[in-house]
């Protein structure tokens, strides 16, 4: 497993757990902390043995942004990471989730903050959780930044647009529990509790068939960008081959023998 001193890397049976790991700066986003969660989608992606990721924070914070002195070209430390940067400038967007889609699903357990650029990681995410006082936000405009992290596009496919437009033009904090009333997150729970939850929640989804989990999550990021017709046709397209597989059959003898089914993504 890799990791850097900003991400920490852990296996949590078939779940991979990636742990922003920079507490004294509420986790903000880091050269070490971004070439660190990009190697981490990559290894998720490459393992068959992963069936699902969770990406949460160290020492109460998920994420406060981006460090603004990294921004202003500080504290980028390190020759390798650079030079990794500079091999694949797009690195650090991949490692945001901001055109980078992995195929295992996502899920984020939030403390704290969760503002500015963890805002917008969280986007890239398909499941979250929430501790009841983490918070989140936009606050690139009260900085006279722009959140070029993708949320000007996302934000609004994913809670409503009025909603979406207060919180990138006011830059305000928003509580867990405003959060998931429109529809940012989908758990609030005891403080301290987040990755619990999203563990329990990845163990719901590794005891699921690989191969349908992994195409369903692309089904329906796919049917997002299309019409009501094309993205039923393409979930045909993609869901038919699934019920030839192994594994199919495998669940379907499982349910019969009333026995936990043995999935070996065939």
């Amino acid at each position: 497993m890799g990791g850097t001193e900003h991400l920490t890397v852990q296996r949590e049976g078939a779940t991979l757990v990636l742990t922003l790991n920079r507490p004294e700066a509420k986790n903000a986003l880091s050269l070490p902390m971004l070439v660190g969660l990009y190697d981490g989608w990559v290894e998720a992606d490459a393992d068959d043995a992963i069936r699902s990721i969770i990406l949460t924070g160290a020492g109460g914070a998920f994420c406060a942004g981006m460090d603004l002195k990294a921004l202003a070209g500080k504290g980028m430390e390190g020759q390798q990471y650079r030079d990794r940067l500079k091999a694949d400038p797009d690195l650090h967007w991949k490692a945001m989730l901001r055109h980078h889609r992995p195929r295992k699903p996502v899920i984020a357990a939030v403390e704290g903050y969760c503002v500015a650029g963890g805002t917008e990681i969280l986007q890239g995410t398909d499941i979250r959780v929430a501790g009841e006082s983490a918070t989140f936000g936009l606050f690139e405009v009260k900085r006279g930044l722009f959140p070029i992290g993708g949320s000007t596009v996302r934000l609004q496919r994913q809670i409503p647009r009025t909603h979406a437009l207060e919180m990138l033009l006011t830059g305000r904090p928003y509580s867990a529990r405003e959060a998931a009333d429109i529809g940012l997150i989908g758990h609030v729970v005891p403080d301290g509790t987040a990755l619990e939850k999203a563990l329990a929640i990845a163990g719901q989804i590794n005891d699921c068939g690989p191969l349908a989990v992994e195409a369903v999550k692309a089904s329906v990021y796919e049917a997002a960008e299309m019409s009501e017709a094309d993205g039923l046709a393409a979930e045909l397209k993609r869901g038919w081959p699934i019920f030839d597989t192994a594994d199919a059959k495998e669940g379907s003898r499982a349910f019969a023998e009333r026995r936990p089914p043995v999935f070996r993504r065939e």
